[in-house]
Parts: C-alpha cells; structure tokens; sequence
C-alpha cells in the first residue's frame, strides 16, 4: 500500500510559479513510477508528468514541455512538480499518483492516487 499526499497548490497569477509536492509512504518508494495528472472543471483527468523509480527518465505531456519539471527524491519519498510560465489554461486539481512499474503516461496504470491540491491560475 502506497499512500500520498498532495501539497503546494494555490492562487498564481499569470506567469508565475509554483512548486508541488507529493508525500509517499511506504518502503519501496524507488519501485514506484509517479506521476502527476490534473483536472480542470468539466473535463477528464488528463497526464502532466511522470518520472520513473529511480528517477533517471521521465515524460511529460505537450501542453507543459519546457515549463513543467518533474523531480523526486528517493531518501524523502517525495516526488515534486515544479510549474513555472503559469498559464490560466493550467487550473485545475492536480493529483499525484503511484504504480510499481516502468513509467507510463496513461491513467490506467496507476493504482494509488492522492486526495488532489487546487491550482488556479488567473489573469
């Protein structure tokens, strides 16, 4: 069992920054691939970013290349989403999620999900 907890969201405006972390429990951190998945009001939840267990790869979607990173740390069973050039199209809850396993940009894998922190960006 994996349990995580989301922390870091807020009110940004436009341009801004902000950096979220997620807590794992568990002894196993490093088997699990993380990843991080919003969802804006009335649209499904979609793939932000992932990394894999130790860290060395990771992927993220189009919509957040090159102002998303994706980090973790292994020795705090953390896993971070540091968000910077915020853009309004980019509120929504962001939820954290774990899977023992490769890294994977789809949902369905990932079998362990956090309660979601609230992003909203606004102009």
């Amino acid at each position: 069992q994996v349990q995580l907890v989301e922390s870091g969201g807020g009110l940004v405006q436009t341009g801004g920054s902000l950096r979220l972390s997620c807590a794992a429990s568990g002894r196993t951190f490093s088997s699990y691939a993380m990843g991080w998945f919003r969802q804006a009001p009335g649209k499904e939840r979609a793939f932000v970013a992932t990394i894999s267990g130790g860290g060395d790869s990771n992927a993220y979607a189009d919509s957040v290349k090159g102002r998303f990173t994706i980090s973790r740390d292994n020795t705090k069973n953390a896993v971070y989403l540091q968000m910077n050039s915020l853009k309004r199209e980019d509120t929504a809850v962001y939820y954290c999620a774990a899977y023992r396993g490769p890294l994977r940009t789809e949902i369905w894998p990932y079998e362990y999900w956090g309660q979601g922190t609230q992003v909203t960006v606004s102009s």
